[in-house]
């Protein structure tokens, strides 16, 4: 295994409860592009998200946390 010392800026979305579930939620989707804005005007390199779409903060078992 290649360890590597490059760091990345964690962008995290989750489900938000009144979201209505077909596709990605709206929510899902004006979460990525107000931290992608965000992370672009703070000049934050190497984004990656992770993304909770189906699971909220009230649903207290492992949340399966995903890459985009």
């Amino acid at each position: 295994m290649h360890e590597t010392n490059e760091k990345i800026t964690a962008l995290y979305c989750r489900l938000s409860h009144e979201d209505s579930m077909q596709g990605e939620s709206n929510s899902i989707q004006n979460q990525r592009k107000i931290l992608t804005d965000y992370a672009k005007s703070k000049d934050f390199r190497n984004t990656k998200f992770y993304i909770d779409d189906g699971f909220s903060g009230t649903n207290f078992t492992v949340i399966p946390s995903t890459y985009s």
